[in-house]
């Protein structure tokens, strides 16, 4: 899978992490309201069907006329949405979130979902671990104390059963007894178009089940994990993304989970439109993974490249106009092993400086690689063990078909 870069930001931009560290004092910041209006004038109706697997029941939203309605959506399933509070050694995070440490506490606060009414609850990492920042490499700890806070007020203990870094995904268990679970549904996130509408419910700067709506502003976006590697295939979204509404749930018109609410670019630190979730396939894979045994495993190819386009293949001279241009091949890695090679120099071409003389895969299992993040969602996709074709053409023209086994990701990279 190919390296991952920081996150592209507008001069003065940054993205953040979109937990909220809780202070002792009072937080002296507005949450953004909601632009919300209940009266969509939309036909709503709500259908139970049986699950086949121990008879049960979920809630679907559905629209007879197909609008979306805010209003249903969030009285559908805001009681599925949580609020989880990490509480940390005040040593083990100094002043990580503002505090002084020498044996104080910290907390932190994001949000979550139900999954399943065994109790398992679905949050981002980085809200239950000290992660400091995204697409940093670092040893994650795990809270010492992570509590689950329900909508009808209940406040109960919960257990990590294991967290994935690589897609910032954390699996909760709370214990189910006496509490009234309502389960979220996942939807496809490869579903969602550009346009649709959506919406966010979570706790943004501690104000617990706040509902904001907007639209898929960008799909397949590459943002930044806990680790080296990005999270590919990502939505961008409008809604109003804040700090605390990490881990809750974007949904679509039918009320399903189609994103987790990971992280936000910003210049004020606060909510400027231009948010991002996890997609929801992503969520299920991690979600598999950390059931199993709480660690997922990824595939990994080894590799580091640039996106070719029809200017830069004509001033290259490759018989392609799209597809990845291998930048670096990491050493000993499935792609080295294949025989792929990435570049041996540097050019500067429409502003930007290229890494040139490498090979170019065009396609992967016959999907041809158009845009940037293709290469890494389609690898991301796939297990350790793994064979894949890669259609290819070399740095002389050339052009030939590869075969590689895919490798498990590894936690850290070495490039050549």
């Amino acid at each position: 899978m190919s390296r991952s870069a920081p996150a592209s930001a507008r001069p003065g931009a940054r993205i953040v992490l979109t937990a909220l560290a809780a202070f002792a004092a009072a937080l002296l910041v507005a949450a953004c309201g909601s632009d919300d209006d209940g009266d969509t004038g939309a036909s709503t109706t709500t259908t139970s069907t049986t699950t086949s697997e121990g008879g049960r029941e979920e809630v679907i939203v559905q629209s007879t006329n197909g609008a979306f309605d805010p209003q249903a959506i969030f009285d559908e399933t805001a009681p599925g949405v949580v609020t989880v509070t990490s509480i940390f050694d005040g040593d083990d995070l100094g002043g990580l979130f503002g505090g002084e440490g020498g044996g104080g506490q910290a907390a932190g606060q994001g949000t979550g979902f139900v999954v399943s009414d065994d109790g398992e609850v679905i949050t981002n990492a980085h809200v239950v671990t000290d992660a400091q920042a995204a697409g940093q490499p670092q040893d994650l700890n795990p809270a010492k104390d992570v509590y689950v806070q329900f909508p009808d007020r209940n406040n109960v203990p919960a257990e990590i059963l294991g967290f994935d870094p690589f897609a910032d995904v954390a699996l909760l268990k709370v214990d189910p007894e006496g509490l009234d679970l309502q389960p979220l549904e996942f939807g496809d996130s490869d579903a969602m178009v550009v346009g649709e509408p959506v919406a966010a419910i979570g706790s943004p700067f501690g104000q617990r089940n706040s509902l904001s709506v907007g639209i898929v502003s960008a799909d397949e976006r590459s943002i930044e994990s806990l680790t080296e590697f990005q999270i590919d295939g990502a939505i961008q979204t409008d809604a109003s993304i804040n700090p605390g509404n990490s881990g809750g749930p974007l949904l679509n018109s039918d009320g399903e989970v189609v994103g987790i609410n990971q992280q936000i670019n910003t210049r004020s630190g606060g909510n400027e439109g231009v948010g991002f979730a996890v997609p929801s396939k992503l969520v299920q894979q991690s979600l598999e993974g950390l059931r199993d045994d709480g660690e997922p495993d990824y595939a990994y190819i080894g590799v580091s490249a640039q996106p070719l386009y029809p200017q830069l293949a004509e001033e290259l001279g490759i018989p392609a106009e799209t597809g990845s241009l291998l930048a670096e091949v990491v050493p000993g890695s499935p792609a080295a092993d294949a025989g792929l090679e990435g570049g041996n120099d540097r050019i500067r071409f429409q502003g930007q400086r290229i890494d040139v003389g490498g090979d170019v895969i065009v396609a992967i299992e016959g999907e041809r690689l158009v845009d940037e993040s293709d290469l890494p969602r389609l690898i991301a996709v796939k297990r350790p063990g793994d064979e894949i074709t890669l259609d290819v053409v070399h740095s002389n023209g050339d052009e030939e078909e590869i075969t590689v086994e895919l490798e498990e990701r590894p936690e850290a990279i070495e490039m050549g």
